[in-house]
């Protein structure tokens, strides 16, 4: 099954867009090299976003931290005033023992409480960065226009707002135990050269050592992160094109091919992720040692100075023991380096969907007042996709008078979807205006024009939600008023034979109805909001002509008649509108009366009759142009 197509017209807007591998232009050059110093910029944007929670984090590991050091003193004081005696005398008393005790107890509680304080507010930090920069991808979703929607592939968005944003902070969770570490390390070094400082230069060579090996780590493992981040959203993007086509898939017996689609997409995937975890293979155990090798070489050079008497046995123990206890928050600092290039890569992503522009601008005008139908007017109409695009609409020019219903017509790529798309401002004109009461629409506030006009689709969506909740949408519409829109609609009476009525569930994208039923949710969906001006682009093309004229029928006798514009094909339909627009090639060419354009317009008529039954149809030898 070949490849959906995908626009490969740049955008207007200004913002950056990820790159090959999910990296903005300015990453190709010299990117790598800064991966420590952005890394640590984004490490600053983590805590600025989150400051209390951050702090509140940090002095729990820095109370771990401080008890850590602490408890390698208490076992160090232990040895030399509790063990060491009771070895030389072969006695010890209880007092002395429960001391001890006492005191290794004490230091443990406080651990546990700085490893919860830690750990909890690590976790809020974390989820609470990954839940906002969800809520403001999909912020930037729904006001950002259908024009950019066009442009990028559903599994790139899905990938920008899930695994993008977690990839983004997942690093957070290891952060404040890394900020505690490096209190315990200064609080170390401190202890160490006041200690020993022979023993504190020896063991403190393990610490730059750690940082040069991740500052490398993290420069090899960027592009490598990045790509895998990259063929995520592939694989993510082919799985939903598999998934959203299934009835094509089936129905064309394509299911194999698009296995193998997804299986080279797959494998793409695991050799990128597995050249990621041969880097962390390799470096990972080097970071492990790295602790380890300092405590044997402070073990080794302290055994010589003990046995030369230039140190006591209680401090190379404390020293050795602290080494030990230091190996997992030095890894703890690891881990923030080595998550630091897959968090760049996430945010990567995810940035030029936060910068992106090209907003629908509103005005500061509210709209027209009134409680009847509008008046639309479209004066001098342009639009084209792109701008060295052929236009889709040129020059389009009519008026509807309100409370009046109006039938566009027009054969296949005339531009009809697309001034539905203007008449409900989902795009605006190049040139020219679309005027509501005389109002242009690109001049009233933000949801003004969706309170005075509805639209009802050719695609029909339903959500998996149940039949109330997909006619109202969440807005505070009573039962009375969803089952006066369902009438209205001609789907009251197969609605109240549900077994649950307004509460049953219609099933994913309303699986469980038919064609026509779901057209007929969609249009009550669209009248329970009291629309003055409604918009049908072929909404119901799945019903019977008879039923449609009773919904039209009862459009117009509901006690606020809207103005309807319905784009239409079938004779039935057209019939039932008091004038009819024909479109062609993105132009106004004719208006009036369905029987006057039968007369008047040879185009119009082979493509109306087109879709009458063979016995009614006017005979004619010329070939028949039929619109989809």
């Amino acid at each position: 099954m070949p490849r959906r197509w995908k626009s490969t017209v740049p955008p207007p807007d200004h913002a950056a867009e990820p790159g090959p591998a999910g990296t903005t232009a300015d990453d190709h050059t010299g990117g790598d090299k800064r991966v420590v110093r952005r890394g640590l910029r984004h490490v600053g944007r983590a805590i600025s976003e989150q400051p209390r929670i951050f702090t509140f984090a940090v002095l729990g590991s820095s109370l771990y931290g401080g008890m850590t050091v602490a408890s390698a003193y208490v076992i160090g004081g232990i040895t030399d005033r509790v063990l060491l005696p009771a070895f030389a005398d072969g006695a010890t008393t209880a007092g002395a023992l429960s001391l001890a005790a006492l005191a290794i107890i004490v230091v443990a509680v406080f651990k546990i409480l700085g490893i919860l304080g830690r750990r909890l507010f690590a976790g809020i930090m974390s989820y609470r960065l990954m839940a906002d920069y969800r809520r403001r991808v999909t912020g930037q979703y729904l006001r950002l226009p259908l024009s950019w929607h066009q442009r990028h592939p559903t599994g790139q968005l899905l990938s920008n707002a899930n695994s993008d944003v977690e990839s983004s902070w997942f690093f957070v969770s290891p952060l404040p135990f890394a900020c505690g570490a490096l209190v315990m390390v200064a609080i170390t070094v401190v202890v160490l050269v006041l200690t020993d400082p022979l023993l504190a230069i020896v063991g403190l060579v393990v610490f730059p050592l750690v940082f040069v090996l991740n500052a490398v780590y993290s420069q090899v493992m960027s592009p490598r992160m990045a790509h895998a981040q990259q063929l995520r959203a592939e694989v993510s993007e082919i799985a939903h094109e598999s998934f959203d086509a299934a009835l094509v898939v089936k129905t064309l017996g394509r299911e194999a091919d698009e296995a193998r689609r997804f299986a080279v997409k797959a494998d793409e995937l695991r050799d990128g992720l597995i050249a990621v975890g041969r880097v962390r293979g390799l470096f990972d155990p080097m970071m492990e040692a790295l602790p380890n090798l300092g405590t044997l070489a402070v073990l080794l050079v302290g055994a010589e100075r003990v046995a030369a008497g230039a140190t006591d046995a209680g401090d190379l123990v404390s020293i050795a023991y602290l080494f030990t206890l230091l190996a997992l928050p030095i890894r703890a600092i690891g881990w923030v380096l080595a998550d630091l290039p897959r968090a760049l890569a996430g945010f990567d992503r995810v940035t030029p969907v936060l910068e992106a522009t090209g907003e629908t601008p509103h005005g500061p005008d509210a709209a027209p007042a009134g409680t009847g139908g509008a008046g639309l007017g479209i004066q001098g109409v342009d639009f084209r996709f792109t701008e060295d695009a052929q236009p889709t609409l040129s020059g389009v020019t009519f008026d509807v008078v309100a409370g009046r219903t109006v039938a566009v017509v027009g054969p296949t790529g005339s531009g009809k979807s697309t001034l539905a798309g203007l008449l409900v401002r989902l795009v605006d004109p190049h040139t020219g205006q679309v005027l509501l009461d005389g109002v242009d629409l690109r001049t009233l506030r933000e949801g003004e024009v969706s309170s005075q006009v509805a639209f009802v689709p050719q695609s029909t969506f339903l959500f998996d939600d149940t039949v109330r909740d997909n006619v109202t949408l969440g807005a505070p519409f009573s039962d009375d008023e969803v089952h006066e829109a369902l009438r209205i609609a001609a789907a009251g009476s197969f609605v109240a034979q549900f077994p649950d009525g307004l509460d049953t569930r219609v099933g994913e994208r309303g699986a469980s109805l038919s064609g026509g039923q779901r057209q007929r949710l969609a249009l009550a969906r669209a009248v329970v909001r009291r629309p003055r001006l409604l918009i049908l682009d072929d909404a119901t093309s799945a019903v019977d002509p008879s039923v449609e004229a009773r919904i039209l029928d009862a459009l117009r006798a509901s006690d606020r008649p809207a103005t309807v514009v319905v784009v239409a094909y079938r004779q039935a339909t057209i019939a039932l509108a008091d004038e009819v627009v024909w479109l062609e090639r993105g132009r106004l060419v004719a208006r009036g009366s369905h029987d006057e354009l039968l007369r008047q317009v040879p185009g119009y008529a082979r493509l109306v009759q087109a879709y009458q039954p063979p016995e009614f149809a006017e005979r004619t030898d010329e070939p028949v142009e039929v619109g989809a």
